[in-house]
């Protein structure tokens, strides 16, 4: 570690893309690494989806990525192998084995309610009931989000049939209860860490009625994935920042973004997990479900063909 540090301090510098400063506590986590080794952190594209940064690699070249768990697998002839310190205690069915990539953090699909509003919902069904105004946050054939969303709604017997998902929205449609925006909506669906944002930002202006629900017995699970490019202008630099954000102090700060960090277990029985921000993740005993990139990527197809045709009816 004393040699990367040294390496990397002489780089000077570390490009990222797709890191919205809101996000997972991104903005501390740059600022607390750029203070900590004097590393200038340039950060591109903040709001760029998994498939654009991937597409803009070629000409912004960025020295990392954070990406959805199918891009990366599609995509990862185009990363460097590198295992952090804390590899073994990332699970094995979310990195790969190569080290090309490997989970960085996850969260549960879950709604955002203003319970000044419509009643605390206990399923996804429940969004359907008369008063509701139900956003998603962005297009689910664009939004890595959005599309958890659907597939969401979708889980059921024989797990997540994204048929399900199209025809629940659908519904939500002719019900009146799908809301154009997330300005409009009393109800979102996204990640529980965005949820949790969303509900600490009400009470901070003075609307403390939202609140996070994880509905059900079982919940949609999903990890995003932490990536080094081959071509890393800055490759050290790269290296050092993956060491950040899977020590325990990186992690923690992820927490501190209400998002579930892959080393969680570890850090908990080690007793370095912060117990004050576990405390504050959204409370749920429903068991997760990880949709396999097959499932992933056969549910986008039927998306791309059928979303828009649902909308249209």
């Amino acid at each position: 570690m004393d040699r990367l540090v040294e390496a990397a301090r002489k780089e000077g510098s570390l490009t990222v893309i797709g890191l919205p400063r809101d996000w997972i506590n991104y903005g501390e986590i740059i600022d607390t690494f750029s203070r900590e080794y004097g590393i200038k952190v340039d950060q591109l594209e903040p709001g760029a989806s998994s498939e654009r940064e991937i597409q803009a690699a070629g000409r912004l070249r960025p020295d990392v990525f954070d990406l959805s768990l199918e891009v990366a697998v599609a995509h990862a002839g185009s990363f460097a192998p590198y295992r952090v310190q804390g590899w073994q205690d990332i699970p094995d069915r979310v990195k790969d084995p190569a080290g090309r990539w490997y989970a960085g953090y996850g969260g549960y699909m879950s709604i955002a309610y203003d319970s000044s509003k419509v009643a605390a919902p206990s399923s996804y069904a429940d969004l359907l009931k008369p008063g509701y105004r139900v956003a998603l946050p962005g297009d689910p054939r664009q939004s890595a989000a959005a599309f958890g969303g659907v597939m969401a709604v979708s889980l059921g017997d024989g797990g997540a049939k994204v048929e399900r998902g199209v025809e629940f929205f659908d519904r939500l449609r002719r019900a009146g209860n799908l809301a154009p925006a997330e300005r409009t909506a009393n109800a979102v669906i996204d990640w529980d860490y965005q949820n949790a944002v969303r509900a600490a930002a009400a009470a901070g202006t003075g609307r403390p009625g939202w609140k996070v629900v994880v509905p059900g017995g079982t919940a949609l699970g999903g990890y995003y994935v932490q990536a080094i490019s081959r071509n890393a202008p800055h490759p050290a630099a790269a290296r050092l920042w993956e060491e950040f954000l899977f020590s325990d102090r990186g992690q923690n700060l992820m927490m501190k973004g209400y998002a579930r960090p892959v080393r969680t277990e570890a850090l908990r029985m080690r007793g370095a997990l912060d117990q004050a921000l576990a405390a504050k993740l959204p409370a749920t005993r429903a068991e997760p479900v990880y949709l396999t990139v097959s499932e992933i990527d056969a549910a986008k197809g039927y998306l791309r063909h059928r979303w828009d045709a649902k909308k249209a009816d």
